[in-house]
């Protein structure tokens, strides 16, 4: 017998690449069956005007928070703000610290990051972190040539999560929405050089995940349209007739995990790699520590 999926937001805050926060919540997440986590990431937290942002996330779609973030006055703002929100929070480093603490006798370092070397593997993975986070959801469109991968789709198929999972593998990954009945962006036409993957899921995902958020979101100014699973369908078939004409390999991620659907990605990139003349990626290019 079926048993109705729910869902819950999960905000995952980090003053680092937030690597070990997705690995803990979904080690976590896998555990509760018909629950599915709408996953919020939020990599190099570091300044108060950055936290802004996460907390009207929050505000906005209240759920569970983890953190790990360094700054004290960062991190309490942080907490103030779930208590008065009344939502749990838990930052996830705290009880192996005090273990480490109790058992050494020594005092821990404040260093934000500090698990990561600074070679150049690490700085090709905050830059690839930082061109994802700008080149979100469509936005600075104008150098997607400097883009490794561009993943599109019509609203809610994983594009955020999947491209920061990339970013974290040192891949500068931007996404771009595709939207009902206006033309695609300019700067995906004749575009050069990335590749660029497209992401589909069943309607009745779809519409579920958009579903939960506009009632997370209390938005009562949303367009009908947007749940309607045959409007759904339609960008669905949209989506796919605009992949197969440009020659875009395709996914469906209905029941694929962010791991998957990345791994699936950097197969192919690999491939697109070698067919443009470039070496392909090896082990050691993606593979890194935590």
């Amino acid at each position: 017998m079926n048993k109705t999926r729910s869902y819950f937001h999960l905000h995952l805050v980090s003053d680092s690449t937030g690597e070990t926060l997705m690995t803990v919540a979904r080690a976590a997440t896998v555990q509760y069956e018909n629950v599915q986590e709408i996953e919020h990431v939020y990599p190099l937290v570091r300044t108060h005007k950055q936290l802004d942002r996460v907390l009207s996330d929050i505000e906005a779609a209240p759920g569970i928070v983890l953190y790990t973030l360094v700054d004290r006055e960062i991190c309490e703002r942080l907490e103030r703000t779930c208590r008065e929100l009344g939502v749990p929070y838990v930052n996830i480093l705290d009880p192996v610290f005090a273990v480490f603490q109790s058992y050494l006798n020594v005092t821990k370092t404040h260093r934000v990051g500090g698990q990561h070397e600074l070679d150049a593997e690490y700085f090709q993975r905050i830059e690839a972190l930082n061109y994802t986070m700008m080149h979100d959801d469509g936005q600075i469109g104008e150098d997607l040539t400097s883009a490794d991968i561009v993943l599109v789709g019509v609203s809610r198929t994983s594009k955020t999560p999947t491209c920061i999972y990339l970013a974290n593998r040192g891949i500068k990954a931007a996404n771009v929405p595709l939207i009902p009945d206006l033309p695609i962006p300019r700067q995906l036409n004749n575009l050069k050089g990335p590749l660029v993957v497209g992401l589909i899921a069943s309607a009745e995902r779809i519409q579920q995940i958009r579903q939960n958020r506009v009632l997370s979101l209390n938005s009562e100014t949303y367009n009908d349209t947007y749940v309607n699973r045959q409007e759904i369908a339609r960008e669905i078939t949209m989506s796919r007739r605009l992949c197969a004409d440009r020659g875009w390999p395709l996914i469906d991620v209905t029941r694929r995990s962010i791991e998957e659907t990345a791994a699936e990605i950097m197969a192919l990139y690999r491939d697109h790699k070698v067919l443009s003349g470039s070496d392909g990626l090896d082990d050691s290019d993606t593979e890194t520590t935590e």
